[in-house]
């Protein structure tokens, strides 16, 4: 399919682009003017953003809670290095994505549509929606969890969320909602001080990274297979694609900046990787003193770190929660209304006001409201949710693996940035890993002696 190159959506209103074009420039100018000054730390300051967000932004809710139940279960040893992995996995995933939105200038689902038509555009916006719609409402339990600690009343909690999604409305320029939400979102780290309360075994956390063990116990049966599934799609999910993607192009990269997106984007991953394992570590001592997760419910494993961590302690873990659901919140809900915004051809910046991109606030706001009004109804299976959430994950990620790296191949596209032997390697390997990964879930779901 001719495509030439992908230009900026043109069926936008001119007072629209006028607007988004001009907070551009004035971003652009300032590159320009740090790339000719050869301030380096300035220039890395100016276009670092979207990476850092979509990896601490994917340690969210259900991600730490998954790596919680993963430290209480398995302790320190194998799933230590298995997460950094699978970070790997991901920086290999959304350095496409910096490049796709350098080069297009444009959001992944529009690639989609217009790469392979509405058939396979719709099938990938439904894969988008039913995941994040599911991931949101996981967000807004981490919430209501970390919250909870504090005394904070559930319906609170969850107004408190969705007003922070709705603060969007008033940054007015995608620069100072990014700067606000980058914020935020660094306070993923105090898991580390959480870590370090709990008083690990420096020793056994060094010798499974060394060593790569010690292995589970039990082997990898279908509750451990479960775990292996679940911390996947912690690190690993769509919405991931079309955030960064979104965002690359609305901030306003070139292709000279693909460098400095590939190192936003790989020091995001080694910040996450930092923030996860330090949350694993810091649930480690319920191992050691065999207390099995399975007792624990979202809000109560700030509570069962009290004797190890101390009060302080768990007062931080649970406010790492909380961060980590609101932060999701926001960066989930803007994927969501970038891709709404794509597909349909309406404004969709956040260089624009609520006045001239109307659809797209409306729907920011509106999936994240839908999903904490779900986590107010009584009785509804939230623990489930949270548990199954990372699992979906995974299983929808195969296909849009296969997307993005068909686009990243296509020179039409790409040009000179297409993806390289290597590149394309990895990505496959990333590709094929998902999926062999939820085969054997599913396997073992549908043969419960299953053992890898």
């Amino acid at each position: 399919m001719g495509l030439g190159r992908i230009q900026p959506d043109t069926t936008q209103s001119g007072m629209v682009q006028t607007k988004e074009i001009d907070a551009r420039a004035r971003d652009r100018r300032e590159v320009l003017a740090a790339r000719q000054a050869r301030r380096w730390g300035r220039l890395l300051w100016l276009l670092v953003g979207p990476g850092i967000l979509v990896m601490l932004g994917e340690n969210d809710a259900p991600s730490m809670l998954s790596y919680s139940a993963t430290g209480a279960r398995f302790g320190v040893g194998f799933f230590l290095p298995f997460v950094a992995l699978t970070f790997a996995m991901a920086f290999i995933a959304q350095e496409i994505t910096v490049r796709l939105g350098a080069v297009s200038k444009t959001g992944h689902a529009d690639l989609i549509y217009r790469r392979f038509g509405r058939l396979w555009g719709n099938f990938a916006m439904a894969d988008l929606l039913f995941t994040n719609v599911l991931t949101l409402i996981t967000e807004f339990v981490g919430i209501v969890a970390g919250a909870g600690y504090f005394g904070i009343p559930k319906l609170v909690a969850v107004a408190g969320g969705v007003g922070l999604v709705s603060l969007t409305l008033v940054a007015h320029r995608y620069w100072v909602w990014e700067r606000l939400t980058l914020a935020l979102a660094v306070s993923n780290l105090i898991f580390v001080p959480v870590a370090i309360l709990t008083h690990p075994h420096w020793g056994q956390v060094a010798s499974a990274f060394a060593t790569w063990g010690p292995l589970p116990s039990d082997g990898f049966g279908p509750s451990t297979l479960t775990i292996l599934l679940a911390d996947i799609g912690a690190t690993i999910t769509p919405w991931m694609l079309f955030f960064q993607q979104g965002a690359v192009s609305d901030k306003g990269l070139a292709t000279s900046d693909v460098l400095h997106g590939r190192i936003d984007t790989a020091l995001g991953a080694f910040l996450a990787t930092l923030a996860a394992s330090a949350c694993m570590i810091a649930a480690s001592p319920l191992f050691l003193h065999h207390m099995p997760s399975s007792q624990f419910g979202a809000a109560q494993f700030a509570q069962a770190l009290v004797p190890y961590a101390g009060r302080f302690g768990a007062a931080l873990f649970a406010l790492g929660i909380l961060e980590a659901g609101l932060v999701a919140a926001t960066t989930i809900s803007a994927s969501s209304a970038y891709a709404f915004g794509e597909v349909t051809r309406r404004a969709h910046s956040l260089n624009a006001s609520a006045s001239q991109a109307p659809s797209f606030y409306l729907v920011l706001i509106l999936v994240a409201a839908v999903a904490g009004s779900i986590v107010l109804i009584p009785g509804f299976p939230l623990e489930a949710v949270v548990l199954m959430v990372n699992i979906v994950a995974v299983l929808t990620m195969p296909p849009a693996v296969a997307f993005l790296l068909i686009l990243a191949n296509d020179r039409e596209i790409m040009g000179v940035y297409k993806s390289s032997v290597g590149l394309n390697a990895l990505g496959i390997g990333v590709g094929v890993f998902v999926a062999l990964a939820g085969i054997a879930y599913a396997i073992s779901v549908v043969m419960p002696g299953f053992r890898i």
